[in-house]
């Protein structure tokens, strides 16, 4: 117990004395995670409403695709991606391998599944009678995804904090293209890693709790708009 109790004075010392790297951990953690958040979101919500009211041939074999993906591991995304970007690779002209931006690229392919399978969840749950409205009272393709939007919202939030808590916790794939580089690519997961591996806990344990209060933080926002437009 005490051990955990040095870990969180480590910690609020490390923020409260303005310690550069673990800000700049801190803000790449953030910068990296939110980016993939958004991408995914942007990716996702289409897809999860386009799969959850057409019907077309194949469609099972998609859904079947997006619900396996839900469970995607991290280290087997880390692994494809790295294999694209390395030198030799497909892509690896662009010379993103080790940088933040491919880090962003594993972790929007780990969410975006996620965030789409949820928002497909949400949709299915409202009654067909609805959508059948809608288009009966003349609205528009716009008008109507943009209704099905509203009706969905709390969901899609929902689907926003699932997909952000993943990326957020992750480390493999952010191990794999990011690299662990210190001052460009190190983020808060892979340095707890690293402290665990060179055998300082404490300093681990002290990023673990910083890394629980950014999330926590995030989170909580989302949820009180979450809760809020439930109510309305």
């Amino acid at each position: 117990m005490d051990f955990l109790v040095q870990g969180f004075i480590q910690a609020l010392r490390l923020l409260l004395a303005g310690d550069k790297e673990v800000y700049s951990i801190a803000f790449l953690t953030l910068k990296v995670s939110g980016l993939a958040t958004l991408v995914s979101l942007l990716l996702g919500v289409p897809m999860g409403l386009y799969l959850a009211v057409s019907r077309f041939r194949g469609r099972e074999f998609l859904v079947g695709g997006v619900n396996a993906g839900m469970g995607l591991p991290p280290t087997v995304v880390g692994l494809w991606v790295a294999l694209f970007f390395w030198r030799r690779g497909p892509l690896g002209f662009l010379g993103l391998m080790y940088t933040p931006t491919a880090m962003v690229i594993a972790q929007t392919i780990i969410a975006t599944p996620l965030v789409a399978g949820l928002t497909m969840s949400a949709v299915q749950q409202l009654s067909p009678k609805l959508r059948l409205q809608i288009l009966a009272l003349g609205a528009s393709p716009l008008q109507f995804w943009w209704l099905i939007i509203k009706e969905v919202r709390l969901g899609i939030l929902a689907a926003v904090m699932a997909g952000f808590g993943r990326v957020i916790a992750e480390v493999g794939a952010s191990m794999a293209v990011g690299g662990n580089v210190r001052w460009y690519s190190r983020v808060l997961t892979t340095s707890i890693v690293l402290e665990v591996n060179k055998g300082n806990f404490s300093l681990a344990l002290a990023l673990s709790f910083v890394l629980l209060l950014i999330t926590y933080s995030i989170t909580y926002l989302l949820t009180v708009l979450q809760q809020r437009r439930r109510q309305a």
